[in-house]
């Protein structure tokens, strides 16, 4: 069947369907705001049918990447004519175990398979999670750099397609429904929202739908914990830097090298990167279990951490952001490399128990 590019769009809206991410929650903290002096909402990400943010965007390529390879003989200068000469039917993606959660998810529910390479230290909860999900897992290699390597091998085979955990526009377009969200509540924009940066797609997602809903002028706090900074070196740099190892408890912030769009944004926007020790992560979360009832994991912990340490309340002291915040939104991303067991184990790591 020949279909013109018209038909395309209309045959591709009914296609794609509801997408596999859920409207989260958007609620004011008493504990965090009487700590910030301001209204502090959170966006409880954790709350994702995969338990994290990764859905968004991930789901999305997903949804596209299948839509695309099943047309029969469409336009042939559509991005679907591209797709489906490659004829992909089978998703392979590198993670720290977030991203993979995802893929395998969007994986079952297209049903299509799914194959997962996370790095050897992952924990088992999360294998059997893929494995519940119906993916195959390969563990390979110390940290997410090498999963990355072994998961681009397997993208060369024939029908194969790599799902980028951070880097690929689809991904930053998925994440950037979060922010047409937060409009549709907030209605006026909050004084800063802050967020934790790994490879650096959440960033680039919310950036993207700051522009979209008008919001380009508030500004981000993007943080990360030492050890696992590929972003905040690279702002100290102006170029990308990759870091020679994961040293952070962190893992999920743990890519080297930040992506390029990642960057980039922080000549379109106020971001300001600030990197807390894994310490600071780690009280956010155990104080956020506290607080909230919702255990998150260290990666989370680090956006957290811009509350509970104090840094937004030494942001505003310099002057770098505004004394007066009408409110501040932290993106609480979730995470599932963590359970009670893993929390304390990481307090007593970290002389904390």
């Amino acid at each position: 069947m020949q279909v013109d590019a018209g038909m395309e769009a209309s045959l591709t809206k009914c296609a794609r369907g509801k997408p596999f991410h859920i409207v989260t929650p958007l609620l004011e903290s008493w504990p965090l705001s009487q700590m910030a002096g301001t209204p502090v909402l959170l966006k409880y990400e954790n709350v994702q049918p995969t338990g994290s943010f990764k859905i968004r965007g991930i789901g999305h390529f997903c949804q596209e990447v299948s839509i695309a390879s099943a047309w029969v003989r469409p336009h042939p200068n559509s991005l679907s004519s591209q797709m489906v000469k490659r004829g992909y039917r089978h998703f392979v993606c590198p993670s720290g175990s977030n991203a993979g959660i995802a893929t395998a998810y969007a994986a079952r529910n297209l049903g299509i398979p799914a194959t997962i390479v996370l790095p050897e230290s992952t924990s088992l909860q999360v294998v059997r999670r893929l494995q519940g999900e119906g993916a195959e897992v390969q563990l390979t290699g110390k940290v997410w750099d090498e999963a990355n390597l072994r998961a681009q091998e397997l993208a060369k085979n024939d029908g194969w397609v790599n799902v980028p955990p951070f880097d690929h526009p689809l991904i930053w377009e998925g994440h950037s429904s979060l922010v047409h969200e937060l409009k549709a509540e907030l209605r006026t924009p909050p004084g800063a929202l802050v967020l934790a940066v790994g490879g650096g797609g959440l960033l680039a997602g919310v950036s993207a739908g700051l522009a979209e809903v008008g919001w380009q002028h508030v500004p981000i706090i993007a943080m990360e914990t030492q050890g696992a900074h590929c972003f905040n070196a690279a702002v100290k740099a102006g170029r990308l830097v990759t870091l020679p190892d994961i040293t952070s408890v962190a893992k999920c912030l743990g890519a080297k090298t930040v992506a390029a769009r990642a960057l980039a944004c922080t000549k379109e926007f106020e971001i300001f990167s600030e990197v807390v020790e894994d310490v600071e992560a780690v009280s956010a979360v155990q104080r956020f279990l506290d607080d909230q009832r919702m255990l998150v994991e260290p990666a989370c912990g680090a956006a957290l951490a811009a509350i509970y340490s104090g840094l937004l309340g030494r942001l505003q002291a310099e002057g770098r952001l505004r004394p007066s915040l009408d409110s501040v939104v932290v993106i609480v991303c979730g995470g599932n490399n963590i359970d009670s067991g893993e929390l304390q184990a990481l307090r007593a790591q970290l002389g904390q128990g």
